[in-house]
């Protein structure tokens, strides 16, 4: 039932906005940002990234991402203070605007993807100093940061060891300091409850931003966008065997791309296949349900209008 509602909201994903008299536009990867005079306006799109290239849309997407965002928004302000205000339609969200460092705070808890990759070449790209004999998927001892450029549309995160962050000048040691505990107190928030629904919060990301003193999370939070999750119950079986995770992230998406097209982000990249964007997208409202403990509304229908007519409503538009 939910392969064939999927199927059909295919052609209408909600690839791109432009509604001028919303304030003005910028085009993430994701995110259309609509910059007001009080707030911005998040519009989430349908449309799916790897390796910082934009390759296709994924039904729902943008509904599931705005969702399990305001979710985890919620559930984490007694932690961490976060840029949230209302969101008047699934994919939209109305937040305070705040002046964003231009660092990505990866956490990571286990030894897996580009961490992996480079360890298993030798790399030390964050001057981490990882013990030798480690193994793909290993639990690291604590969770680690790794931070990265927040780099623009089309163009490649960069890995930014923590003593470059402040020499660089993209934050003060004060904030710099702020943000990481920050990060990796949410890190823990997520794990605590993704470990409760039967998950591991294996690895995400956070921005920060701050409205005049005060440091917040802004963009997203723990999506299947920005995070890696595995299902709990088959890691130590699979991880003692070698074999692959059980994931519910975008993930799936990488690895096929690595492994089956040989694409890295560099050069023209592959056409995505329905089967592949289906499988996907089932694997994210997946994550969602188990997350949220509910499923996220399907409705088929053109998302565009239904967003301009939520804004229109709202008095936005």
């Amino acid at each position: 039932m939910a392969t064939d509602i999927l199927r059909a909201q295919l052609p209408f994903a909600l690839e791109s906005t432009y509604w001028p008299q919303l304030g003005s536009l910028y085009h993430g990867k994701v995110r259309d940002v609509y910059s007001r005079e009080d707030c911005l306006v998040l519009v989430s799109t349908d449309r799916l990234s790897a390796f910082d290239r934009v390759l296709c849309t994924l039904p729902f997407k943008g509904d599931l991402l705005n969702q399990l965002s305001v979710f985890w928004f919620q559930h984490t302000r007694e932690w961490v203070p976060n840029h949230w205000l209302d969101s008047p339609d699934p994919c939209v969200s109305i937040v305070q605007k705040a002046q964003p460092f231009s660092v990505e705070f990866v956490v990571r808890g286990f030894l897996t993807g580009s961490l992996w990759r480079d360890y298993a070449e030798g790399k030390d790209a964050y001057g981490l100093g990882l013990p030798p004999g480690l193994l793909q998927n290993q639990r690291l001892e604590k969770p680690l940061l790794t931070p990265s450029t927040k780099a623009a549309a089309g163009e490649h995160d960069l890995p930014l060891p923590e003593k470059d962050v402040v020499a660089s000048g993209r934050m003060s040691a004060k904030h710099f300091a702020q943000a990481k505990e920050a990060a990796l107190a949410l890190f823990e928030a997520g794990q605590a409850l993704a470990a409760q629904r039967g998950l591991i919060l294996v690895d995400t990301k956070y921005e920060f931003g701050l409205v005049g003193r005060k440091l917040l999370v802004i963009d997203e939070m723990h999506t299947p966008d920005s995070s890696r999750y595995w299902r709990g119950e088959s890691y130590g079986e699979r991880f003692s065997k070698g074999l692959p995770q059980e994931m519910l992230d975008k993930e799936n998406l990488r690895r096929w791309l690595l492994e089956d097209m040989r694409f890295k982000g560099d050069g023209p990249p592959p056409a995505i296949p329905e089967d592949i964007r289906l499988r996907l997208a089932h694997s994210y409202l997946e994550a969602f349900s188990t997350l949220t403990g509910k499923p996220l509304p399907l409705a088929v229908g053109d998302v565009h209008a239904r967003v301009e007519n939520n804004l229109r409503g709202r008095g936005l538009l």
